[in-house]
């Protein structure tokens, strides 16, 4: 007998689907309910227990991915606002700043008139550069020198005003960044921190996937496709995990090839291995 709750997921994919597809159309709930046949509120209340949010924001995460593909290859603001389905800008331009930190034609500007604050920290895997927009953290990456992790800040954000963190005026991030650094040490919990995820709606939708899978735990590429609900597209998710640009907090070091393999990691093989082990020793979350 076929398992009731991998009917309900398998549907809920089917719907997920669909959204993405028709990203740029209207979908009111009562027509996402009609195609999965179910009550409205029943087609909610089963949305968000797969994929821990609103049919709603789904489709917003996945409008707002045709959006910033638009702005990134060129578009004007409002031709990419047309050819992604909005029609006021005043709506959109508050979701935006929900979404992408800064409005989308500053987002297109390489986040011109955007404040990042930023700061260093020594951690046991390394030199590590943390940033964070108003929303949280945008950035965290490994390197191996302060201007070359600053190089790659600013190539993400090129236009954004790139401001060191001195601790009082911004003792969030010195907090964020004390808490991450303890638990690398084995000294701490891993801190929940705001995240400032930006990207495709398919690399958020991996993104968000990764931040279920507790500490301790692994999955393989494959799964991870399947788990979002795009079982072909284990190649595209091992991308989006290579893209992802918050180390640790977004925790791609728990990807592993088919095989038990480690597979990759932007910021090496030596990084992911001590990750997992120390993770293995701690046990579960």
């Amino acid at each position: 007998m076929a398992n009731p709750r991998d009917a309900t997921t398998e549907l809920m994919q089917q719907i997920a689907r669909h959204i993405e597809r028709h990203a740029s159309e209207p979908l009111p709930l009562a027509e996402l309910a009609r195609q999965a046949q179910l009550s409205p509120g029943h087609l909610q209340r089963r949305f968000k227990a797969v994929f821990g949010i609103s049919p709603k924001a789904y489709h917003d995460a996945a409008r707002f991915g045709l959006l910033k593909q638009g702005l990134k290859g060129g578009r004007s603001v409002l031709d990419a606002l047309t050819d992604a389905g909005y029609q006021s800008t005043s709506r959109l331009y508050g979701q935006a700043a929900r979404s992408l930190g800064m409005s989308p034609k500053t987002y297109r500007a390489g986040g011109a008139g955007e404040t990042i604050t930023h700061a260093f920290g020594n951690t046991s895997l390394g030199l590590l550069l943390m940033a964070a927009t108003a929303r949280g953290v945008c950035f965290a990456q490994f390197g191996t020198s302060p201007e070359a992790l600053l190089a790659q800040l600013q190539a993400e954000f090129p236009r954004a005003a790139l401001v060191p963190s001195d601790h009082a005026a911004s003792p969030e991030l010195a907090a964020w960044l004390a808490g991450f650094e303890a638990n690398l040490a084995g000294t701490g919990p891993q801190p929940e921190l705001p995240l400032d995820l930006r990207g495709t709606a398919f690399q958020v939708r991996v993104w968000r996937y990764l931040l279920g899978i507790p500490s301790g735990a692994v999955i393989s590429y494959a799964e991870l496709a399947a788990g979002i609900g795009s079982p072909r597209a284990v190649r595209a998710a091992a991308s989006a995990c290579a893209a992802n640009r918050v180390a640790v907090l977004v925790p791609c070091h728990r990807v592993l090839r088919g095989d038990g393999g480690l597979g990759g990691y932007r910021w090496g093989l030596e990084r992911k291995r001590t990750l997992l082990d120390a993770e293995r020793r701690a046990g579960p979350a």
